[in-house]
């Protein structure tokens, strides 16, 4: 239960009046609300004690008489929204709606956006964006306000001094068309003033608006209060004013007379929007409350009438906003008017009175009284032309105007008024005008929702469709049975429409049986059926009798009609066995059949096929049982079989997997019917896998003479069973052997057909078996006549009669097999003398050759046709040789060097490989693993090589060497071609392979191939010898073929003798030479000789490296030589700066001095710098003054004691920092003249003043105040920067004290804010005292909370009498802090601190100071305050004392949950107290039973 209890305070309220017009000011009254932990509520009039004064109103009696309605809505703290974060720069509300707080939650910034009707429900999202303001300057204890007022039509702007501005629409009651309105309210230095004023040019026919200025009234403890935002409420034209003190004015927008004047928050409202529920204003204070503002509707009337004492503001706004509160004045004024005899006005004023008071039967029976006069309306008339004017008439008003418009005839003007809404429509109004017209009733009625009228008005129009329309929206039961035999009896056609939509819902309207009844009370079958077709649709069970009754009625009348309906198959539900035999009595065999279900009445229908569609009756068998379907096929074969079978057929072959093929086939042949056998398994044997199917399809295709369908079948099956087939073909004996051709053919009986037909003596079908059938078989056949020992020259002839494709492969091993090839010479050779180029002809060819010894060489070598791996694979028992030749013709390596090397054929091989030129078949050669390899390089080196002359046959040959890694028969073999004179013996590749290989394999024959040859890549080779660590040979190259400076670099960097270097240099006498030596020289810091080879090279390009090094060993005269020949190459500012610097070094000044005079691109500003850094300050007085630098020029005189000249160039460099120099440097010499007139052009700046101050060692610290005294006189703004210079060395006591006397303390507050740090009380003080007087509390706060040595009791006294509220709270906090608790607990029961007192008497631990604290809240009526001390004060109050109080003032109730609390506590005490006691009793227990026990 939490401690914070919410707050309400009550108080008399008050208003302003106009004081413009001279009327009394009455003072208003504060009606804010503390900051609670409550929830949003409502608050009206009420008031509260705040930290600012408000003023009492003019009388207790209305107290209650309060025009505006106070709301908080909820907390922004309550939210979890950081206080922090609750201002101006981080709250927006552009509307009622949302709220936005931007935050900072570590280093991610957010927007939380709060819906205001669902606060709890806040939305957080990630933002990078910062909102700024800027905020208002402060000056003479007033805020400049400044705006802008921008004409969109004339595009001007115009400046306008003002603090808060809003525009509004606002309709003068003589105009017909709004008024654009600006008003806008300013606080200046003579007094705050509201305008309001009309923008634009007014609307066509408008009258201009008369601009208002007026007074606002701002409270005396108030005097810096201005406006801050402005709000309009457009529905009841007022204009919402706040100020930033958290005033409400409440301004009447047509006069600007102010209304209410009143505190509504504590803390400023820094943002505001309209609030559209109440059209009243909403905003944000400091606090975080979310607070609205709106008139109270209920008072406002009486307020501006009783209070203001104005009673014609009360009448504006009860007419401009239809208010109650004036009904008296308008009753007091229009019975004036009327006896006046101003009609008119009187009913203007009639019309015009808010809430209808005059509205009345005796407003009208009075206008009836009044006699018309001659020429003129009616004031009745008149009356009612006013009411039609300004809106619609009552329903009284409607009823006596239209009865007189009816009466004259005037229909068109009821239709007019009832169009634009100007009558209240009434059932009595509907009887008058329906006995004029029933379609303008209708209206009426429609208006008016007076259903059974409607209803009657549409059957009597015509409209019937529209009644259940009608009924259904707006809830209306009929009878409408007696509708639909109304309906029915004008139209049939409109009574089937009208029944549907009676059943269009799911629960009907009416019943079906008897809406059905009205129709065949009518005899209107067709309608009926409409209608039931519709309602039946969704074909439920329970109306199995209606489907009946539909179905009978059109079986009877329209057996079409019948038909549609169950070939829609619609109905499941109807009495089928009835239906079928209604169906079969009015022909419609089909739909009997669909509905029969014994087998004889379908045996009896199904015959007369010729009264049936075929298709249906086929589909029809898909709906039978098997038993079934098989009896009624029986049935048709038996009744007709000409007539029925191509039906059966049909069906059979539709239903053959469901009934079965076997079983259909058993029917088809118990009628012997192969004609239909032949069909019906025609149907399926395409699509069968049934070996017996296509079987029997071929018997009955035989029986019925279909050879060419046998010929089919058997070429394209694949299910039956070949044997079975071939056996039945040669039983058949058919004319025509095709078909056992075909299938000995596709299932390799060649053999058994062969014999069959040569036994038969049909030789002939043989020849066109292999001539037109298949000639591929061929080979087959041949051998199967050679089985039966035919004679050789019919198959001679056979051979040569087939013009087909057959394979001689086949055919040769069909005849080799049997040892008849030469058979087939005649054939072979008339197939080459043809032209033709298969392999296999030729190979047969080669084979007999061969066999016969008939030049088979010859053949081989010149015959290109012939398969080498098969004919020299026929040849290698036979004659090795032979397989050579055909092995080297084909390429077939492999097979070529096993038969060499089986053989010993080594020679012949080496050639072989050598013209190969194969590389992969030279690594398969040369492999270790062969045991023939050294046979065969001896063959290559010494026979295949020294024949070739070709080129690319010894590259491949050396490559091949160099791939299987044998250096050394590498170098055997190229010894043999490079050496020995041969044609390849000056090739550069071979020459360098020759090298390159020595240097790898054998480095001791290197340097002679490298004098013995000429034609290599010296380079290269060089190289490769280096990297080889073959230096001298590698020398050797170079100077061979003159590439001395490579030659110098192995000297140098591999043999590392730079004697021999030299002399090679010497030698040669090359720039480059030299170059590469000076280097090598430099790096061994030989830096004099380095230069000396540099120099005869004529190289400067290492000139950063020799000035380095030349630095380094000093040798600057070598130095200075380089850079002058450098100099020469080119004109580099590095090396003409180097070579001054090399100069000075040698004190060569006056060639120094000439070279800078001259014409040069050296840094001179650079080497000065070097020779002031090394201490050569001639050199450096040279340079800078070449460059002008006279503040180094100043420096460097000084190092050479030429003081004066120093002055002069400090003079010309006019630096601070060259004046202490020269000046430091002069009071070193003792030349203290020269010194001070440095110090001069020193002590102008503050900041140097202090170290000038110590060099002089100057103790007196006197100086320094004279020097804030100087400063205070003439330089008063740079105050705080000397004090900062000097705070070190000033006593803040005494600094305090001298500004003090000055009256200039809060000059310096920046300097105190500095030292504060330091917790001196002085500075404390003071700065305390300057924040009191600026009336900064928070600062004040501050500065308490963080330094503490200051008089806290003198201080608190001070501030008890401050005239601000915030100061007397921190007197309290300071008394509270010196443990005063009584005077800080006096001290906020005077300024209604409460909260604060409780929360200090609670710190005390005082009880008596609470108890008396608790008993004056009961005396001054507290209740609240009594009810949250109990808790804040919970544990220093006693019990007794609480409840003797609490039932003294009849407070229990408030003090109940104290007592709960306490009661609470109570028992956990006792609690604990019985379980310590029942532990000891245990230990005890267990104590007990632990000691032995004693006889």
């Amino acid at each position: 239960m939490g401690r914070g209890w919410g707050r309400e305070w009550g108080g008399a309220g008050g208003g302003v009046g106009d004081r413009g017009k001279g009327r009394g000011r009455g003072s208003g009254n504060c009606a804010c609300v503390a900051a609670t932990c409550q929830p949003a509520r409502e608050f009206r009039g009420r008031s509260c004690h705040r930290r600012r004064r408000c003023y009492l109103g003019p009388a207790p009696a209305m107290a209650q008489i309060l025009p505006i309605r106070f709301q908080e809505h909820f907390q922004l703290q309550n939210l979890g929204i950081n206080p922090a974060n609750i201002g101006f720069s981080t709250v927006t509300m552009e509307s009622d709606k949302f709220i936005c707080v931007r935050e900072k939650v570590g280093e991610q910034a957010q927007v939380v956006i709060i819906d205001t009707s669902d606060p709890m429900a806040l939305i957080r999202r990630p933002v990078s964006a910062e909102s700024a303001i800027v905020n208002p300057a402060s000056k003479q204890n007033r805020v400049v306000g400044a705006m802008q007022l921008y004409s969109v039509d004339r595009k001007v702007s115009q400046p306008i001094e003002g603090h808060a501005a809003a525009f509004a629409e606002f309709k003068i009651k003589e105009n017909a068309k709004p008024s654009t309105l600006f008003c806008f309210a300013v606080r200046n230095s003579t007094g705050g003033k509201l305008h309001i004023i009309e923008v634009g040019q007014p609307a066509a026919g408008n009258q201009p608006f008369v601009k208002k200025a007026v007074d606002v009234f701002f409270p005396p403890e108030a005097q810096t209060d201005f406006p801050v935002a402005m709000q309009i409420g457009a529905k009841h034209g007022v204009i919402y004013l706040i100020t930033k003190c958290g005033y409400l004015h409440l301004y009447d927008l047509e006069s600007g007379v102010c209304i209410y004047m009143n505190c509504i928050s504590a803390d400023t409202i820094f943002v505001t929007a309209p609030h559209k529920p109440t059209s009243g204003i909403i905003g944000v204070n400091k606090k975080g409350q979310v607070l609205s503002v709106c008139v109270e509707e209920d008072n406002i009337v009486n307020y501006a009438a009783n209070v203001l004492q104005n009673p014609e503001l009360g009448l504006r706004l009860a007419i401009r906003s239809n208010l109650a509160g004036a009904e008296e004045l308008f009753v007091r004024k229009f019975g004036t008017l009327f006896a006046q005899g101003s009609y008119a006005e009187a009913a203007r004023v009639a019309a015009s009175a808010p809430k209808g008071i005059l509205r009345t039967r005796e407003t009208v029976q009075k206008f009836q009284s009044v006699p018309t006069q001659s020429g003129q309306a009616s004031p009745l008339l008149q009356y009612f032309g006013i009411l039609l004017d300004q809106g619609q008439l009552n329903k009284l008003e409607s009823l006596e105007l239209c009865h007189l418009v009816l009466q004259q005839g005037r229909k068109q003007l009821l239709e007019k008024w009832l169009k634009e809404d100007k009558l209240e429509c009434s059932e009595e109004l509907g009887d008058l005008v329906r006995t004029t017209d029933p379609m303008l009733a209708l209206s009426v009625y429609l208006q008016a929702n007076v259903p059974s009228k409607v209803i009657q008005c549409f059957a009597e129009t015509g409209q019937f469709q529209k009644i259940v329309l009608y009924a259904k929206k707006v809830g209306y039961t009929p009878d409408w049975i007696f509708l639909l035999r109304s309906v029915m009896r004008i139209s049939p056609e409109q009574g089937l429409q009208f029944s549907q939509m009676l059943l269009q819902d799911e629960e009907p309207l009416a019943n079906v049986n008897q809406i059905v009844d009205i129709f065949m009370e009518n005899n209107l079958i067709q309608q009926c059926t409409s209608f039931l077709l519709d309602a039946l649709k969704n074909n439920r069970p329970a109306e199995g009798l209606l489907q009946t009754w539909l179905l009978e009625m059109n079986l009877v009348h329209a057996p079409q009609v019948a038909d549609a309906i169950l070939g829609n198959q619609m109905f499941t539900h109807y009495d089928r066995a009835h239906i079928a035999q209604l169906c079969e009595k009015a022909g419609l065999l089909q739909q009997a059949l669909e509905h029969y279900t014994d087998l004889s009445d379908i045996k009896r229908a199904v015959v007369h096929t010729h009264l049936l569609n075929h298709e249906w009756l086929v589909n029809f068998f898909g709906s039978l049982s098997v038993e079934d379907s098989m009896e009624c096929l029986h049935a048709m074969l038996s009744a007709n079989i000409r007539q029925n079978l191509q039906l059966c057929v049909q069906v059979a072959s539709k239903y053959h997997e469901q009934l079965g093929t076997q079983a259909l086939v058993e029917l088809f042949e118990f009628f012997k019917s192969y004609e239909g056998l032949f069909y019906f398994l025609g149907s399926i044997v395409n699509f069968s896998q049934d070996p017996d199917v296509h079987l029997k399809y071929i018997q009955a295709a035989c029986k019925t003479g279909q050879i060419k369908e046998v010929e089919r079948i058997c070429r394209e099956s694949s299910c039956y069973n070949p044997e079975h087939v071939k056996n039945f073909l040669k039983e058949a004996k058919l004319t025509d052997q095709l078909p056992l051709i075909i299938v000995c053919d596709r299932f390799g009986f060649v053999h058994d057909l062969v014999l069959y037909l040569y036994r038969n003596n049909l030789q002939r079908y043989i020849e066109i078996y292999v001539q037109k059938v298949n000639p591929s078989r061929t080979p087959a056949v041949v051998g199967g006549l050679l089985d039966v020992d035919c004679s050789e020259e019919v198959i001679k002839h056979l051979i040569m009669a087939v013009t087909g494709q057959f394979s001689t492969d086949e055919l040769v091993a069909e005849v080799e097999k049997r040892n008849r090839l030469k058979l087939l010479l005649p054939w072979l050779e008339s197939r080459i003398q043809e032209g033709c180029e298969e392999p296999a002809t030729h190979n047969a060819l080669a084979k007999i050759y061969i066999d016969s010894n008939n030049s088979p060489e010859c053949f081989l070598r010149e015959n290109a046709y012939y398969d080498s791996s098969v004919v020299g694979r026929y040849c290698e028992k036979r004659d090795p040789h032979l397989a050579c030749v055909a092995y080297e013709r084909g390429q077939c390596d492999l097979e070529l060097i096993k038969v060499c090397n089986e053989n010993s054929l080594f020679k012949s091989e080496a050639r072989y490989l050598v013209r190969r030129k194969d590389p992969e078949l030279w690594a398969h050669i040369l492999e270790e693993t062969n045991p023939s390899r050294r046979q065969l390089i001896d063959q290559v080196v010494q026979t295949a090589l020294s024949e070739t002359r070709d080129p690319e046959e010894v590259s491949v040959t050396v490559k091949a060497f160099m791939t299987a890694d044998l250096p050394h028969e590498l170098i055997e073999l190229l010894e043999k071609i490079v050496l020995d004179n041969s044609v390849f013996s000056e090739h550069r590749n071979l020459q360098n392979l020759l090298i390159l290989t020595a240097i790898k394999a054998d480095r001791t024959r290197v340097m002679e191939y490298i004098s013995r040859l000429d034609n290599y890549d010296a380079l290269d080779i060089a190289s490769i010898a280096i990297s080889s660590a073959l230096y001298e040979e590698a020398f050797a190259v170079f100077c061979k073929f003159d590439v001395n400076a490579s030659a110098v670099q192995v000297l140098i960097e591999h043999i590392g003798n730079l004697d021999r270097a030299y002399e090679f240099a010497e030698r040669c006498n090359e720039p480059a030479v030299w170059s590469q030596l000076a280097r090598a020289q430099l790096q061994k810091d030989l830096v004099k000789e380095a230069i000396e080879s540099y120099i005869r090279g004529d190289d400067p390009s290492s000139y950063l490296e020799v000035v380095q090094a030349a630095s380094r060993s000093n040798n600057w005269e070598d130095l200075v030589k380089f850079l002058q020949m450098a100099r020469k190459k080119g004109r580099e500012s590095h090396i003409e700066t180097e070579l001054i610097f090399a100069l000075a070094k040698t004190s060569r000044l006056s060639e120094l001095e000439d070279y800078i005079n001259g014409p040069n691109n050296a840094h001179i500003q650079q080497a000065g710098d070097r020779c002031y850094e090394e201490g050569m300050y001639e050199a450096a007085e040279l340079l800078y003054s070449n460059v002008s630098n006279f503040a180094r020029l100043a420096s460097t005189l000084v190092r050479l004691s030429q003081y004066q000249a120093a002055v002069d160039n400090s003079c010309k460099a006019n630096s601070t920092r060259t004046w202490k120099e020269v000046c430091f440097a002069c009071v070193d010499g003792q030349e203290f003249p020269l010194a001070q007139l440095c110090g001069l052009h020193i002590v102008i700046h503050a900041d140097e003043l202090e170290e000038l101050i110590c060099y002089y060692q100057v103790a007196n610290v006197e100086l320094c105040y004279r020097a804030l005294q100087f400063y205070l006189d003439y330089k008063p703004l740079l105050i705080n920067e000397l004090l900062l210079v000097l705070s070190s060395r000033l006593d803040h006591t005494r600094t305090v004290s001298f500004f003090s006397k000055a009256g200039q303390l809060p000059l310096v507050k920046p300097y105190l804010r500095s030292v504060q740090s330091h917790n001196n009380k002085s500075v404390n003080e003071a700065l305390n005292h300057l924040l009191t007087e600026e009336e900064d509390y928070q600062g004040l706060r501050a500065s308490i909370d963080a330094y503490d040595n200051f008089d806290n009791i003198s201080l608190a006294q001070r501030l008890e009498k401050h005239q601000l509220m915030e100061f007397r709270r921190i007197a309290a906090y300071l008394y509270k802090g010196n443990n005063q608790w009584a005077q800080s607990v006096e001290l906020c029961k005077k300024d209604h601190l409460y909260k604060d007192a409780m929360q200090h008497a609670a710190e005390s631990q005082d009880a008596e100071l609470a108890q008396k604290l608790l008993q004056w809240f009961l005396e001054e009526g507290k209740r609240e305050c009594f009810t949250a001390s109990l808790f804040t004060c919970y544990d220093l109050l006693r019990p007794d004392v609480v409840l003797e109080l609490a039932w003294r003032h009849n407070l229990m109730n408030l003090a109940m949950p104290y007592f709960i609390q306490v009661m609470k506590e109570y028992l956990s005490k006792v609690d604990k107290l019985d379980a310590l006691e029942s532990l000891c009793k245990q230990e005890e227990h267990v104590t007990d039973g632990a000691c032995p026990s004693h006889v």
